[in-house]
């Protein structure tokens, strides 16, 4: 019965090995975090002049920042930011594009819905 059970551990930790690859190519972001982490920040995005930013939308982009480290889930957030906006309507877009800095955040590309999210690093 050993024999078998060191077997079976034996093949769990294979297919562990040869999948790990794999399992980390995919997105740890998901388009619903990023939507839900920015919730807050709608009625700021679309409102009319000059506004301070809610506390709970500047939470939101600080936790999406923090959250996004590599590069695919970099990419995958300005997707899904851009996919959202368009189906959303009515952000401004100079609030979208202040958005990081007046929460004080530093991402090192333009919120916009012309951002090309590929060459995002």
């Amino acid at each position: 019965m050993a024999g078998a059970a060191a077997k079976v551990v034996s093949m769990v930790l294979v297919c562990a090995l040869v999948a790990a690859p794999f399992m980390a190519s995919v997105h740890a972001i998901t388009c619903g975090q990023v939507t839900s982490s920015l919730a807050p920040c709608l009625g700021y995005l679309k409102g009319p002049g000059p506004a301070p930013v809610p506390s709970g939308c500047c939470n939101g982009v600080k936790a999406l920042n923090a959250a996004a480290q590599t590069t695919p889930d970099r990419q995958a957030a300005c997707e899904c930011l851009k996919s959202t906006a368009g189906s959303v309507g009515g952000i401004n877009p100079g609030k979208a594009a202040g958005l990081p800095g007046a929460c004080g955040v530093n991402i090192p590309y333009k919120i916009s819905t012309s951002t090309n999210c590929k060459s995002i690093k």
